[in-house]
């Protein structure tokens, strides 16, 4: 089928990682050093927002066009995780003062380690098994949508409480959904041994 449609928005959206975190870092020395940063802020924000606004138009594409491949379902979840994570990871440590909030670094820690162990468990079950089958959760679409949530809340630079309660039901939506994918990932071993 070649390079489709899907295939571009999504290969696009990968591309925008990259600009996404020079533009948070550069929005970040900028701060430091007492120079305008609004336009590099608003860029963040556009990145962000253009990076989900793509994800949902190729996926569109890619059911109603029957664009659907094995290269858009290995690089769709590859780039809404990079821009996830890199966005985590820089508003979690010293580019966060610029933007008036700080994400928790145990926080951080659980995402990345609930990818981790999802990565290594799908891994091992793709070993044993020779195939694994993941069926799309609720708790898994809550919690990228959280994580969305979060992160766009940091950077628009919205009420710090109210921050602070998104955290914990990104949080828990992230153990939920990890604690789905464990127990589907076993009972998929299980089946094997049968």
């Amino acid at each position: 089928m070649g390079l489709t449609l899907a295939n571009r928005i999504t290969l696009a959206r990968i591309l925008i990682v990259p600009i996404f975190i020079a533009a948070v870092v550069y929005h970040s020395v900028n701060y430091n050093h007492g120079e305008p940063t609004q336009n590099l802020r608003l860029l963040t924000i556009v990145l962000f927002i253009v990076t989900f606004i793509f994800d949902a138009v190729d996926g569109y594409i890619a059911r109603t066009r029957n664009q659907i491949t094995r290269l858009g379902t290995l690089l769709d979840p590859l780039a809404d995780k990079a821009m996830l994570l890199s966005g985590l990871v820089l508003l979690s440590g010293p580019c966060a003062e610029s933007f008036n909030a700080r994400l928790p670094i145990w926080f951080v820690i659980v995402v990345i380690s609930r990818d981790v162990v999802l990565i290594f468990g799908a891994a091992i079950v793709h070993f044993i098994a020779g195939n694994v089958v993941v069926r799309p959760r609720i708790s898994g679409k809550l919690t990228t949508f959280f994580l969305i949530v979060v992160i766009g809340w940091v950077l628009v630079g919205l009420n710090r409480t109210a921050l602070d309660w998104l955290v914990d039901i990104a949080t828990a939506t992230a153990l939920i959904s990890a604690t789905q994918y464990i127990f589907d990932g076993i009972r998929q071993l299980e089946n094997h041994k049968l």
